[in-house]
């Protein structure tokens, strides 16, 4: 652990996640001067890519840089412990809640906050993996304006693929391919129709280059980046062992939360892509807050 005192028995919060949403709850916390330890087992949901975007005062900077920074200034503060390790079981106790690590050692918390983040399940197309958050991404807000206005590809998984078929013209010239996995009706043909978007029936072999596109006939289209919109699952299990409410959204399962971040287990809080249908730094840095200020309320106006 790193800190400047030592680990209490019981901490005020525990916080399970050290990227965006986990940092930024905790700095509330630390702020507040209680008593924080933040779990991080270090595998960033954008670890892959080389630059942030859409975050204010931020934009094109590393991501890396901006979770490295984070922790920096977070760890300035007495009342932070840092624990590295995976949290593999958590359990409602009479104090609040236990967390047990990976190494089989385990920690108490007063409240718990849940920002663990989502597994991206990828399509099984040769050559898409390794080219995720490079070459291949899923949030046009994120990473489509650098593509330039150039030919741009969506590899449809399934219906939720036309979304992303319409709003990229917006970025570029757009080719759909259906690649078996989706295909429009009468209607959404003459809506991708008026936004100008290629159809690609034959189905997609590998992708090879930096986005160069092979179909199974054996042409290729060349692409300046592609779109896939890839099905997500929690990265932790401790909030469907603690009861949380998951719901199903559009693209995986997510943890229900109010407006204040609070999840349907009294005590326990959920922020960042763990708790929202679909995510972005800003977005898990502003339900970080929100999630810290409820939790840091909760101990003092509400009992366990």
């Amino acid at each position: 652990m790193s800190s400047q005192n030592e680990p209490p028995d019981l901490y005020d919060v525990v916080i399970v996640g050290g990227s965006y949403a986990g940092l930024s709850a905790a700095l509330q916390l630390a702020r507040a001067r209680r008593r924080v330890l933040v779990i991080d087992a270090g595998v960033r949901r954008n670890r892959t890519a080389a630059h942030s975007h859409g975050f204010l005062t931020q934009d094109g900077r590393p991501p890396g840089e901006i979770a490295a920074e984070g922790k920096a200034q977070l760890l300035k503060y007495p009342t932070v412990h840092w624990q590295d390790g995976s949290a593999v079981q958590a359990t409602d106790t009479p104090q609040g809640f236990s967390v047990q690590l990976a190494g089989g050692s385990a920690v108490k918390g007063k409240r718990l906050i849940l920002a663990s983040g989502v597994i991206d399940e990828m399509p099984a197309v040769e050559g898409l993996a390794e080219r995720w958050g490079v070459h291949v991404f899923h949030c046009p807000y994120c990473d489509g304006y650098e593509l330039e206005q150039g030919r741009i590809g969506v590899l449809a998984t399934g219906p939720l693929s036309m979304h992303h078929a319409m709003m990229l013209p917006d970025w570029g010239q757009v080719t759909f391919f259906l690649n078996d996995a989706f295909a429009p009706d009468a209607e959404q043909l003459a809506a991708l129709a008026r936004r100008g978007v290629t159809l690609v029936s034959t189905p997609v072999a590998r992708i090879e280059g930096d986005a160069d596109v092979v179909l199974v006939d054996g042409s290729t289209h060349t692409m300046a980046g592609l779109f896939a919109a890839c099905r997500t699952s929690p990265a932790s299990p401790l909030a469907a062992q603690l009861g949380c409410v998951i719901e199903e959204g559009p693209i995986g399962p997510f943890v229900q939360t109010d407006l204040q971040k609070a999840t349907s287990v009294t005590g326990v809080y959920a922020c960042g892509d763990t708790a929202r249908m679909a995510g972005g730094v800003a977005f898990a840095v502003a339900d970080g807050v929100m999630a810290g200020v409820a939790a840091h309320q909760s101990l003092i106006f509400a009992a366990h």
